[in-house]
């Protein structure tokens, strides 16, 4: 899923940062809030997927405290390794929107039906570029 949003974005910035005319702003802002909505699902599922692993490894380690068995000291491990990954999905998906939010903002900015000063973070933000 990273992947995926990774090459949207890129997708987006190289149409944004080519010059060229867009032909349809307002059909690419639609298409955009739609991916926007779908990568706000996917990041609210993950954000709860990593809130229960959090959880659920912070009671094996307070099972582990009380009852020092191996098994226990296994399933923390297993689950500290789990969350590391969690983590960094769920970093990935939340930057990822947010940039997508900037973009969204391009958008309006060129469409031009609402001033830049309604738009606050647009104020001195630039787009990054994503690095492959």
């Amino acid at each position: 899923m990273g992947q995926k949003l990774k090459l949207y974005i890129i997708s987006l910035q190289k149409l944004l940062e080519s010059g060229e005319e867009i032909q349809d702003i307002g059909a690419l802002k639609a298409e955009l809030l739609t991916e926007i909505t779908f990568w706000q699902h996917e990041r609210l599922i993950h954000l709860l997927v990593t809130i229960l692993f959090a959880i659920l490894t912070m009671a094996v380690f307070m099972v582990l405290l009380f009852y020092r068995e191996l098994s226990m000291l296994i399933l923390l491990t297993a689950l500290l390794c789990l969350m590391i990954p969690y983590i960094r999905h769920y970093y990935i998906l939340e930057n990822g929107v947010q940039t997508l939010y900037t973009f969204y903002e391009e958008l309006t900015k060129r469409q031009g039906n609402i001033p830049v000063s309604c738009i606050p973070a647009l104020t001195g933000v630039k787009i990054k570029p994503i690095q492959k």
